[in-house]
């Protein structure tokens, strides 16, 4: 196997001198047979090496079929699969007796034949502990290893926790590992994915992150709870299954009313709203199934109930009529994040939902109100211009600025609509007006623009609404355009306009355009009454939580969100919170409609209503309201934003408002992790509502992901074909699967042509068979990226190529422990051989690493810390370095080898809980696979095993040190051997005792790394070897290759001595500056120093070897 090697980087820490161990080790080495040859070593990598194959995945579908068929057949499998062992083991018993070894055809002398089913695991019934084939398979199929063991630790109860635990509380508000001895609670939310979705990518990485925190916590010995819940997504639900409806019943919601729509709604939910979590566990996200909730469940309807009520009795909740986000088509006011915008360059045609034509965008219109009176100087109209003709019905003033010297003389005069008559006074408004853009004089329709809206509050104008709930004009818009839709109103108008002679031309205009994420419906903005709440001081407490340096409650990763946080909440508006539709938590409000009132229309008097638990309270609270009068009770038809429901999701998980054990040992949550996406419309709010009604912050941490783009940096998207779903990754797509998917989407025939040919030139030959684990690992390692993730499949690939390398590499070391091998109960580490001390120290500090990086929140970190020591220190060193001690038969390498298969176990054993919880599924089966000691006590599995903690005893640096040089040295070997194969001789030139002691004691190490046939020692006075390319691994060591000497070698030598010099004229002349000696300090002058004393002598060593070379190949 090819050595990878690290950094070469020598640190200057004093070795110890040479002991007599060093002696005896170099005696034992001259004895070994050096039958250790290239075609044994390559023999054993190449197993390492070996490539993966692809298989299929079961997909989420069959999963849950499965989870149902198999559960009502668990007895009669379990029976039939003893049966069916008991019968393979008379079979086998019955073939060992009278079948004599055969010998392998193209094997080796005395091979036996391999029996394929000795690879394959035999079947495991649902929800049983996985059973293992007799022989590790000699490749890793993630389908085969991720088979069976999420079941089984679902039905092991591994995920549950305990809010009943004999363990002390403990509330995290960082990750010490000192206080891991408390035993302390860990709680993560899970943020609730939307019931009608399908797991896409972004859902893969927040399982992904938060899975790895809940295993590492768990295994680190905290009370570790992790809530798995969906999401109502009431706007985005509510279209699916009207859409359902009109395609498969011709009807809409209004043809089968509220009661029977829900019904319906319902009915949709229980069918298809568990795909996502069962996606979920093919991931492997570890969630406690026992606390699996739903935003309209009875427990977390009671809590938001409750929540409404309390914030309107304390008078937060309050009714008014404002500007909201309308969509015609929903017939609803949106959130802000429910919103896309569009930007618009010039003139563009687009088409809108319920319009045969499509509706031109990007066109500013210039149209004259006349006045009312003529002006001396002969002024008769007054231009405004709009990209919304329609809204001039609803227009009740024009602004001017009130220093624009132009309109002086029209101050407090009025226009005249030209269609209605009505008089427009024309107010100064020096916010609002700019006036020097366009005619200087801007049309004031209050009831439908959001800067208007407050110009008119500030001048006390009339708010006329001109549009019906379905965008259609009503009777405000007067007669002639009655019952238009809006944006064939807008051409009938300027038809209008021309006619009355008052257009005054047209001009292709930049714009923002505003659609619904959900039905691509145009943005109204519409006066519309609702119920909000007041967010002022929940807010203000909400940013202290973050940004009070004395007294902070919450700690916000990456730092750079916490300047968003400020600016949010700092210019925070009150929170629109009703939203027209039927399917959601019906607002618990009622109206009261007196006998004796003089206006009967629903919501006419704002001080009629009542906002109770029930209607049975309504009544009371109105009887005692109203006493001696008779009234009628009718509730708020619209229901709350789902953003209120999922915001009170820390708390009504944990059952509040009633005093659960959940949540006293839960609340508040550890950590959030989410999108940066979100940090305002569900993290703040969450925080607002937890300390307001909790009484505390709802988690003391808010970790945020980076956004998900595909490789090239687009926003992913179904009309671009680079959507991904992860379950297509995970089991492996063909291009012709992937082009399937779309063509089940709503895409229309432009956009399916271009998602295609997004798709063919991103994935031509579909996607491989990756697994969870590799996919898991890849988006962990991503997050290092800031606010981004350039998501590149064939990252994914590269992950599950090394599961097949980690496979490989335990199935190559296990295969090194006999069969009666017992895994001892300690090590003695002082006594092991070098390249063990090595490894453990190197674990040692991986170990420190990793946990410290988890702690912070650095998960790529993390991740990388796991990967390098299993990659380049595990695979590509010491299981190089002990090959030695396994092959032959030289009794002196009996106590290393015993030493070394210790090692080994120790090192796979404690590697595979480390590696854990990033790749659950590969670490589990290879765990379960190790030998047991007789006195070393194991977990049931690995996910409830004690994750690593550094070992005082392994630490060394001195050995660390040591093989910092070794590695050098063997790199320096190997950039020489280049194209060469076999085995070569070598030397190495020591220029410090120090260097020569090491590479005296560690010369097998060096030979075997370097697959070399000899080397050959040499002192700072040994002349240097004819016909060698050389290599300088630093100031005091050169190492010499024969057999790789030619003239490239003598450029390659000049080069470096060129490069030499430069750095060292560099330094010397910032040495040699003036003011040097004054400016800067003792420790960096010492530094430089000693980089010049450096430079100086590897450019001397250079300079030598390039004469020598010079003259050796001028006498060839």
């Amino acid at each position: 196997m090819l050595l990878t090697l690290l950094r070469r980087a020598t640190r200057a820490i004093p070795i110890p001198p040479p002991s007599s161990a060093c002696t005896l080790r170099l005696t034992k080495f001259r004895r070994f047979n050096e039958h250790a040859s290239k075609t044994m070593v390559e023999s054993e990598a190449k197993k390492l090496e070996t490539p993966a194959e692809s298989d299929k995945v079961e997909t989420a579908e069959d999963l849950e079929r499965k989870l149902k068929k198999e559960a009502k057949a668990k007895e009669k499998e379990l029976k039939k699969q003893k049966a069916k062992e008991k019968a393979e083991k008379a079979k086998l018993e019955a073939q060992q007796k009278s079948n004599a070894p055969k010998k392998k055809k193209g094997g080796r002398l005395g091979a036996t034949e391999e029996n394929p089913e000795d690879f394959a695991d035999p079947e495991t019934p649902f929800g049983e502990k996985k059973m293992l084939s007799a022989q590790m398979a000699k490749q890793y199929n993630p389908t085969a290893v991720e088979k069976s063991w999420y079941s089984w630790w679902e039905k092991s109860n591994f995920f549950v926790a305990d809010a009943n635990s004999n363990k002390p509380p403990f509330v995290i508000s960082d990750f010490l590992p000192s206080v891991m001895k408390h035993c302390p609670t860990f709680f993560l939310v899970l943020p609730p994915p939307n019931v009608t979705g399908a797991l896409h990518i972004g859902h893969a990485l927040t399982s992904a992150i938060e899975d790895t925190i809940i295993r590492w916590k768990r295994m680190s010995g905290y009370n570790a709870l992790w809530v798995p819940g969906m999401d109502h997504a009431g706007i985005a639900t509510q279209v699916v299954v009207e859409k359902k409806l009109m395609r498969e019943r011709r009807l809409t919601r209004h043809d089968i009313g509220r009661e029977q729509f829900v019904s319906e709604v319902w009915k949709w939910k229980e069918e298809h709203g568990g795909t996502i979590l069962g996606q979920l566990r093919r991931l492997g996200a570890s969630l406690d199934w026992s606390r699996e909730c739903f935003t309209m469940d009875e427990e977390r309807s009671k809590a938001v109930t409750e929540a409404f009520v309390r914030l309107y009795n304390e008078g937060l909740i309050y009714r008014d009529i404002r500007l909201v986000n309308w969509d015609c088509v929903l017939k609803t006011a949106i959130s802000d994040i429910e919103v896309d915008y569009i930007d618009i360059e010039k003139r563009t045609e687009k088409k809108v939902p319920g319009y045969d034509k499509e509706v031109v965008f990007g066109v500013l219109t210039s149209f004259a109100y006349p006045l009312e009176k003529p002006i001396e100087g002969g002024l008769r109209e007054i231009v405004v211009a709009t990209t919304r003709v329609e809204t001039m019905l609803g227009d009740t003033a024009i602004a001017v600025h009130p220093d624009d010297q132009k309109y002086k003389t029209l101050h407090g005069k009025f226009a005249l609509h030209p269609f209605n008559g009505r008089k427009l006074p024309i107010v100064c408004d020096a916010i609002l007006v700019d006036p020097n853009f366009g005619t200087g004089a801007v049309k004031i329709t209050p009831a439908h623009d959001p800067n208007d809206f407050e110009v008119g509050k500030r001048h006390n104008l009339e708010f006329i609404n001109v549009f019906t709930d379905d965008g259609k004009i009503n009777s405000n818009g007067g007669p002639e355009f009655e019952g238009m839709p809006r944006f064939q109103a807008r051409e009938a108008l300027n038809d209008a306009l021309k006619r009355k002679g008052l257009h005054r031309g047209d001009a292709d205009n930049v714009m923002r355009l505003g659609l619904c994420s959900r039905s691509n419906d145009v943005i109204e903005p519409m006066i519309k009454p609702q119920w909000y709440v007041n967010c002022n001081d929940m807010a203000k407490q909400a940013l202290d939580a973050v940004v009070d340096a004395d007294n902070m409650k919450i700690e916000i990763i990456p730092k750079q969100y916490a300047a968003e946080w400020t600016r949010w909440l700092e210019n925070i508006r009150d929170w629109c919170i009703s939203r027209q539709l039927w399917w959601g938590h019906q607002i618990p409000a009622w109206y009261v409609t007196l006998e004796d009132d003089e206006l009967k229309e629903f919501g006419a008097y704002k001080d009629h209503w009542i906002v109770a638990r029930d209607e049975n309270d309504a009544n009371t609270t109105a009887s005692q309201r109203y006493a001696g009068k008779k009234f009628q009770l009718r509730r708020d038809p619209d229901v709350l934003d789902t953003w209120f429901s999922s915001g009170l999701f820390p708390l009504s998980v944990l059952g509040w408002p009633n005093e659960t054990a959940d949540l006293k040992t839960f609340y508040p949550s550890s950590i959030l992790e989410t999108g940066h996406d979100i940090l305002f419309f569900w993290v703040a709010r969450m925080v607002m509502l937890g300390m307001k009604l909790g009484g505390d912050v709802p988690f003391r941490k808010i970790y945020l992901h980076p956004m998900i783009r595909d490789a090239h940096g687009r926003k992913m998207s179904k009309s671009l074909g680079n959507v991904i779903d992860p379950l297509e990754v995970i089991n492996g797509i063909s291009i012709e699967g992937l082009h399937k998917r779309l063509e089940q989407g709503n895409l229309d025939p432009r956009e399916l042509v271009t998602a295609k040919e997004g798709q063919v030139k991103d994935f031509p030959n579909g996607i491989s068979e990756c697994g969870a684990d590799a996919l898991r690992f890849a988006l962990v390692s991503y997050t290092a990226q800031s606010d981004k993730i350039n998501l590149d499949i064939l990252r994914v690939v590269g992950y599950r190529q090394w599961c097949n390398k980690l496979w490989n590499a335990v199935r190559f070391a296990m295969s090194k422990l006999e069969d009666d091998y017992t895994a001892p109960s300690s090590l003695p580490v002082q006594s092991l051989p070098f390249s063990c001390k090595w490894i453990l120290a190197v674990l040692n500090d991986a170990i420190s690493q990793t946990v410290s990086k988890l702690d912070l929140s650095d998960f790529s970190g993390a991740a990388y810390t796991v990967y390098d020591w299993w990659q380049y220190k595990f695979c590509d060193i010491f299981i190089e370095a002990i090959k030695p001690y396994f092959f032959g038969d030289d009794s002196n390498f009996a106590s290393e080898k015993r030493a070394a298969q210790d090692t080994l176990w120790v090192c796979l054993e404690t590697g595979l809980r480390l590696l854990h919880p990033f790749m659950p599924f590969v670490t589990e089966e290879l765990w379960q696979r190790l030998p047991s000691g007789k006195n070393v006590g194991r977990k049931e599995s690995i996910m409830i095993s004690e994750y690593p903690s550094a070992v005082k005893d392994w630490e060394n640096k001195d050995v660390e040190d040591e093989m910092d040089l070794v590695k050098d040295t063997v790199g320096g070997l190997r950039s020489l051997r280049k194209q060469r194969t076999g085995r070569l001789p070598a030397f190495a030139l020591c220029r410090s005792n120090e260097a020569l002691r090491i590479i005296q004691c560690r010369e097998l190490e060096i030979k075997t790394l370097a697959t070399l046939s000899s080397l050959t020692i040499l002192g700072e006075n040994d002349a240097a070897p004819n016909g060698c390319a050389f290599e300088n691994v630093n100031e005091n060591v050169v190492v010499y290759l024969e057999g790789a000497l030619d003239d490239t070698e003598l450029k390659k030598i000049k080069s470096k001595t060129d490069e030499l010099q430069r750095q060292q004229e560099k330094l010397q002349k910032m040495i040699n500056a003036s003011g040097y000696q004054e400016k800067v300090p003792a420790h960096i002058q010492q530094e430089n120093a000693d980089k010049l004393t450096k430079l100086m002598q590897e450019l001397e060593i250079c300079e030598k070897e390039a004469t020598r070379l010079e003259a050796e190949i001028g006498n060839a």
